[in-house]
């Protein structure tokens, strides 16, 4: 088990592919506050176009996440492209609509291609050996790492430097360019069974709730300290710009994270390897929090980033035993929408809050909010195995064992009876 079995022409087809689909998801929501902040009230409306981007990938991701074949995936993730791709070019091209025109089209940028991310990481892990699905999720985790650290940045550069428009213009350009890559990819993924729909479909994924749950959490707490974080940086007497750098310094913790969860299989259930990784987590944000100065809120938020890209690839291993294979796309995608509704509620709660106490005790709030929904996540994840082997122990059929690459044991999957 070793990054070699991930290195081949498939997965580096996949990567591409992936990078240009994903940049665009990263680039979308400063690229709207950008677009239109010129205008009367622009912060306002750009919060509000960001905000109807965010609401399609948290509808679009479920819905069509859910109606994936695994035979002819890349139907439909191209489909999704592509009209991603629309509706990121409408609000390039018509940068000076009336704003319901611009939100039309920045829902449809969300919305189109949320599925994708999920069918790709489906797709990724059906290219590679069983045992190398660890590494391929750890690899993904640091592709999608350097695509965030460097997003902002080009958004940035090039709506000041050049357009408002042009970042928009360049996510249309990626997305277009994605297809090609996909449909290099192979029509579909093996899920070495029969393909899960319908009721039976919606039924296996709700029963992996307490998944969501958790993986929801550990993205909400980093959102809140990235939100709260050029006010943190106020409260402690430290310049706001300093704020770009600390938050790359974050994505480099979260890719060197995902790098060393990949070089073994580590020991405990996932479960409590996720609990352990987010109590951690939420220690290094608590010290961010509480750090006088300036290096020590950089190094505490880059360990951060570290414990956080291990604890989403632990969710997206307890994902895979928690639900068929034939619903693992519609599953990835769910836990998206998840991590989109976590971090579209933490701008709210982040903005209500910075309106009654200090940055810094925000950011405790968002820590002790972490630390219920883990437990709650872990709760859900005790009581659904204890009643797998509640049926298994009354006479019923012990379903086929299945092992996950790099659990560190061996786990139990059902399948669709």
């Amino acid at each position: 088990m070793s990054y070699r079995d991930v290195a081949s022409r498939p997965v580096l087809i996949w990567a591409c592919t992936a990078v240009a689909a994903r940049m665009p998801v990263a680039m979308a929501p400063l690229a709207l506050v950008f677009l239109v902040r010129e205008r009367p009230g622009g912060y306002s409306l750009g919060a509000a176009l960001a905000a109807a981007y965010v609401i399609g990938e948290i509808l679009g991701a479920p819905v069509l996440g859910t109606r994936l074949d695994p035979a002819r995936g890349r139907r439909h993730l191209v489909a999704g492209l592509a009209c991603g791709a629309a509706g990121f070019t409408g609000l390039g091209v018509f940068a000076g609509a009336h704003a319901g025109v611009l939100a039309g089209f920045a829902f449809v940028a969300g919305a189109a291609p949320a599925a994708v991310a999920g069918g790709q990481r489906a797709l990724l892990t059906s290219l590679v050996p069983e045992r190398a699905v660890a590494q391929a999720l750890s690899t993904e985790s640091m592709l999608m790492s350097g695509v965030w650290a460097v997003s902002p940045v080009a958004v940035a550069g090039l709506a000041l430097g050049v357009a408002p428009r042009l970042p928009l213009l360049l996510a249309a350009l990626l997305m277009a360019a994605s297809i090609a890559g996909q449909v290099l990819l192979p029509a579909g993924w093996d899920t070495g069974e029969e393909s899960v729909k319908g009721a039976s479909a919606v039924r296996a994924l709700l029963r992996a709730w307490p998944v969501y749950v958790t993986g929801a959490a550990s993205l909400t707490l980093l959102g809140l300290a990235e939100l709260t974080l050029p006010a943190l940086l106020e409260q402690r007497g430290i310049a706001v710009g300093w704020s770009g750098p600390m938050l790359a310094g974050l994505a480099v913790g979260s890719g060197l994270g995902a790098f060393v969860y990949g070089l073994r299989s580590w020991p405990g259930r996932l479960r409590a390897r996720s609990v352990v990784l987010m109590c951690g987590m939420s220690v290094f944000v608590t010290l961010a929090a509480l750090a006088p100065g300036a290096a020590g809120i950089a190094v505490a938020l880059v360990l951060a980033g570290t414990l956080q890209s291990g604890a989403l690839i632990t969710r997206n291993l307890s994902l895979r035993e928690a639900v068929p294979a034939g619903a693992l796309a519609a599953g990835y995608s769910v836990m998206y929408a998840a991590a989109g509704a976590g971090y579209a509620a933490t701008g709210s709660l982040a903005g209500g809050l910075l309106q009654l106490v200090t940055p810094s005790a925000a950011i405790l709030a968002g820590v002790a909010l972490t630390l219920l929904l883990t437990a709650l996540g872990w709760w859900g994840e005790v009581r659904r195995a204890e009643a797998g082997t509640a049926r298994t122990s009354g006479g019923g059929q012990a379903p086929p064992v299945r092992r996950v690459s790099g659990a560190g044991f061996v786990s139990v999957r059902k399948v669709r009876r």
